[in-house]
Parts: structure tokens; C-alpha cells; sequence
């Protein structure tokens, strides 16, 4: 019978090739793949999470963990696909306009994924029409990052655009400089101020 807590261990160790073997062993013995990610994948990359909330663990550890999770969810897409599972909500994410850091966007897609959402990566440098036409093809949360005070601005832009066009999307935002204050002020929707953070701030404005 599969073992959702072997799963769960080895991906926050991250061994992707021990995750992607037990993955799988689980969905060749039948296990519906739902149970598969929300049992192994899901409950391993929450506790990756909690514990880079708390400082317990570093970037370095999360990646790797991320890398074996999606060793996992290789092996799965195709199967959660056929069973009909549904993502919690489609999440688009990217660095906005002349800001070319991933680091941080990367951490939240991973962080996003493990939680199970669909997350469709914007890339960096993404201009506000790109959000825009993101929301009017079907994401429900968009999640903007910036590492630069001088890109900060474009957020509001995003959101301004969002407006103009009528975008039903929330707006989240991140990143070193970000603050509430600042989500506040642009009339963002949230703020996360890390990557584990992103996930719990998605599930709200979903059901906001």
C-alpha cells in the first residue's frame, strides 16, 4: 500500500528520483493520484513551508525539495488530468516590467505548485497587458514580484491596468521592498511577505 508519509519524507529531504520511484510505485498500485498529492506531495511541501516560515529551513532546501516535488508531480500531471482532479485555482506569476530577478517568483511558483495549484509562469520583466491578458485567459490570482523600489511602481500599473480592462483577477504582491502599506496604497488585494506566505494569501483571495 502506498505510503504517503515515505513520500511526504523523501520529497522534504528532496530526493527527487526516491519521490518520483515511491510516486509511481503508489499510482502503478492504483492509489487515486488525488490522494497521492494532497496525502504525499502536498502535506511534505507544507511542511517545507511552515518550517522556511519559521526559519528553520533556508532557500537552498526549499529549491531542492521544490526539484523533488516536481519529480513527483511529473509522474502525476497526466494521471490527476484523467481522474478529473481539479487545481485549487490558477495562479499567473512574474517579475514586473524592468525588474529582471526570479529567485523570489520561482520560490512562490514552487511554493504554489506544492500547495496544488495550477501556476502559469509569466516570466520577469512582464509589462502590465501581460497580467491583464493572463486574468482575461482564466487566472483567478495574479502574484506580482519586484526586488527593486524602482520597479515597485509598475505593481500599480498592474493594477491600474486590471481596472481599466475590467479584469475580474485579485492581485497579490511580494518581495523585498514590498510592504502591507504598499499593497494597501495600489489597492493590491494581498501581500505576502515570503513564498510560504504566497500560498495561504492565494487560498484567501480565492474564496474572497
Amino acid at each position: 500500500m502506498a505510503d504517503f508519509n515515505k513520500i511526504s519524507e523523501m520529497l522534504q529531504k528532496g530526493k527527487a528520483k526516491d519521490v518520483e520511484a515511491l510516486v509511481k510505485q503508489a499510482a502503478d498500485e492504483g492509489v487515486p493520484p488525488g490522494d497521492i498529492l494532497g496525502k504525499g506531495l502536498i502535506a511534505g511541501m507544507s511542511i517545507v513551508g511552515d518550517k522556511f516560515k519559521k526559519n528553520q529551513v533556508y532557500v537552498p532546501e526549499v529549491l531542492i525539495a521544490a526539484r523533488a516535488m516536481h519529480a513527483g508531480l511529473k509522474v502525476l500531471e497526466p494521471l490527476l488530468a484523467k481522474a478529473g482532479v481539479k487545481p485549487l485555482g490558477v495562479v499567473a506569476v512574474g517579475t514586473v516590467k524592468n525588474d529582471l530577478h526570479d529567485i523570489g517568483k520561482n520560490l512562490v511558483i514552487m511554493m504554489l505548485k506544492g500547495a496544488g495549484f495550477q501556476v502559469i509562469d509569466l516570466g520577469i520583466d512582464v509589462p502590465a497587458e501581460k497580467f491583464v491578458k493572463a486574468a482575461q485567459d482564466g487566472a483567478q490570482v495574479l502574484g506580482l514580484s519586484a526586488l527593486l523600489t524602482t520597479t515597485m511602481p509598475q505593481m500599480k500599473s498592474v493594477v491600474d491596468a486590471c481596472k481599466s480592462a475590467n479584469v475580474k483577477a485579485k492581485i497579490m504582491i511580494g518581495g523585498a521592498p514590498v510592504t502591507q502599506a504598499y499593497c494597501d496604497e495600489i489597492g493590491a488585494q494581498g501581500y505576502a511577505p515570503d513564498a510560504a506566505s504566497a500560498v495561504d494569501v492565494a487560498k484567501k483571495l480565492l474564496v474572497a
